[in-house]
């Protein structure tokens, strides 16, 4: 009898220890590990459960310590900052949940760092190739449909099903073309009703869309990049989360999203945040607005979220290796948390490179966000502006069927550079996925095209090329964002035509194709051009010219923007042809003496290499 009752009270012992750990329950931790030998020491754990807040949390690990379990108003949420030294090493860290009677052990993986490779960033010597994942090309179609939502490809704002596979099988085509780093945009999981196939409505800053394809698939999608010469950028929105996000059905407290998580439609003021007439009410609104009623604006004045939000993008970096980011809707967040982001990432990746979308008509704007910036009171701290102002210039300037004298423009805006801390260290681009493409239908030739290329890849900055515009994909904006976002040809299978191949291509494609990649695969060998000083000259008859300068190696580049064939004296350009006695045009090979004038083509360009 009373081994029955030992008995009975030992299994009563046990199913009380057994509740008392199971009563106390974690649905998330974020980010689901870390590294050792981080140069910043502290990191942050998200923790997510019933009643956790209420939790007394302890750690116990050599050369790991808690430095502050942090509640916050929801109970469900605690923050923990957790301090690792130089000599933790590897493995698993328990952290101990008590409360009351109540205990819970959860084992955090605590990784090294091992992998070395990567976070090298991008320059002018790059040439960054933006995609659009869903419609470049499918290669898992079993992927596709998720979520209750399928593909259709019929709808241009549906999902069509490109995947990180189809850019994997597309990696040497982007390399034959003489890319050097591939853009993609946002690739987090969007699971929003009607698919979000643009990806800018994350519901997961941690995981990967699974119709792209999964974390793991991403990291080796990088990896295969990097084996094959490439770089990769990732493409990220901090400014705002996804409706749908996990966290909205329930927030860590009322201040986590702007306007204390009531819609209110952004103004996109974006010059209000240095407009010194701005009325505080439209900054504020313009700041605190959301960019629709799908997206919330996260509150990076929130410290949790911002060091949640910078964490994130060092996560990123360091697990998947990613050479670079694009941030998205740059100048709507908080002026003081972007200047954090930026030097936290570099401070930890000193070669790594952000660029942000500095989307402003006037290029002073867009200086004041470069780092060490004589216009801002503040040091900003980003390495890569956009320079929106010279591309609404491009688009205008190249028109191959009048003699409209826009390279003056182009003149006029680069003359503006001396406005920026760095002007070799900003992106420039004809076009991208949220603008007009640069080919029009009613192109019948190939002359703007290719001048407004020779421009691009000879100019001061970093030069963006838009997927698709190799093969002369056109779009207009008024037609809407789909129709800029097309389906690349023949990356799907049994499409009729195949553009990433020669036979798929019609003549015109191919000439443009091998212009470009011609353009693309000299650039790469020319260190005048990647990296050298440039000198240009005021337009005169409608000739644009300029040189770019490194050691001995020197380029002058002819554009003619006339309807008519004119001859160019090249004694007015001896700051830049020095002692040199000719030039090598790089397209057609023709040679040019120096000591006479120069016949260039109506609409004509020439790229010239110069040498004795």
């Amino acid at each position: 009898m009373c081994k029955k009752i030992i008995n009975l009270l030992l299994l009563a012992t046990i199913l009380t220890v057994t509740n008392a750990f199971a009563a106390i329950t974690i649905t998330r931790v974020e980010p689901a590990n870390w590294w050792t030998g981080m140069k910043k020491s502290e990191f942050q754990i998200l923790v997510y459960g019933p009643g956790i807040g209420n939790s007394k949390v302890t750690l116990s690990y050599p050369g790991v310590t808690l430095r502050e379990a942090a509640k916050v108003e929801n109970p469900n949420y605690v923050f923990l900052y957790v301090n690792v030294s130089k000599s933790a090493r590897a493995g698993s860290v328990p952290i101990t949940f008590t409360n009351g009677a109540e205990k819970f052990v959860y084992n955090y993986p605590l990784k090294g760092r091992t992998d070395k490779s990567g976070a090298l960033g991008f320059n002018a010597a790059d040439v960054l190739y933006l995609i659009t994942p869903d419609r470049f090309a499918n290669g898992k179609p079993e992927n596709d449909n998720w979520d209750s939502v399928s593909v259709n490809r019929s709808s241009p704002n549906a999902r069509h099903g490109g995947d990180y596979e189809g850019v994997k099988q597309k990696l040497d085509y982007m390399k034959d073309l003489g890319i050097t780093t591939v853009w993609l945009n946002p690739i987090q999981e969007n699971k929003m009703r009607g698919g979000s196939y643009h990806g800018y409505a994350i519901t997961d800053f941690y995981k990967s869309d699974i119709r792209f394809g999964s974390n793991e698939e991403f990291k080796a999608l990088t990896k295969e990049t990097h084996d094959k010469g490439m770089k990769m950028v990732m493409d990220m929105v901090l400014n705002h989360c996804g409706s749908s996000h996990w966290w909205m059905k329930d927030l860590p407290s009322k201040d986590w999203i702007n306007n204390k998580g009531v819609f209110l439609q952004t103004n996109h003021a974006t010059v209000s945040v240095m407009d010194v007439h701005a009325s505080e009410t439209e900054r504020n609104t313009f700041l605190n607005g959301w960019f629709t009623r799908g997206m919330p604006d996260l509150n990076q004045t929130n410290p949790h979220l911002a060091t949640y939000l910078i964490q994130n993008s060092i996560w990123w970096i360091e697990y998947a290796r990613i050479d670079g980011i694009r941030q998205d809707t740059y100048s709507y967040m908080d002026f003081d948390f972007l200047a954090r982001w930026n030097k936290e990432v570099y401070d930890e990746y000193p070669n790594f490179n952000i660029v942000g979308e500095t989307w402003y008509n006037k290029s002073t704007s867009s200086a004041w966000w470069q780092g060490n910036s004589i216009l801002s009171k503040k040091n900003p701290n980003l390495k890569t502006p956009m320079d929106f102002s010279l591309t609404f210039a491009m688009q205008k300037a190249f028109d191959g069927t009048t003699d409209n004298g826009y390279l003056g423009d182009i003149f006029e805006d680069i003359a503006q550079d001396f406005i920026y801390a760095d002007p070799y260290n900003i992106l420039t681009f004809l076009d991208n996925h949220d603008l007009g493409r640069f080919s029009r239908k009613e192109d019948t030739d190939l002359k703007r095209y290719k001048q407004g290329l020779a421009f691009l890849l000879t100019m001061r900055g970093i030069p963006q090329l838009y997927y698709g515009t190799e093969v002369l994909m056109v779009g207009t904006k008024e037609d809407g964002d789909g129709k800029l976002r097309v389906d690349f040809p023949g990356g799907w299978p049994g499409d009729k035509k195949d553009e990433f191949t020669k036979a798929g291509r019609s003549d015109m494609q191919n000439e443009a194709w091998n212009y470009l990649q011609k353009l693309l695969q000299w650039r790469k060998t020319n260190a005048a051009v990647t990296g050298g000083k440039m000198i240009h000259y005021a337009p005169r008859n409608g000739i644009y010219v300029y040189g770019r300068i490194k050691d001995d190696k020197t380029v002058l580049v002819i554009l003619n923007s006339s309807l008519k064939e004119q001859s160019v004296s090249i004694e007015r350009f001896t700051d830049v042809t020095g002692k040199f006695t000719s030039g090598t045009d790089v397209i057609s090979a023709k040679q040019f003496p120096l000591n006479s004038a120069i016949s260039i083509p109506a609409k004509g360009e020439y790229i010239l290499e110069l040498g004795n």
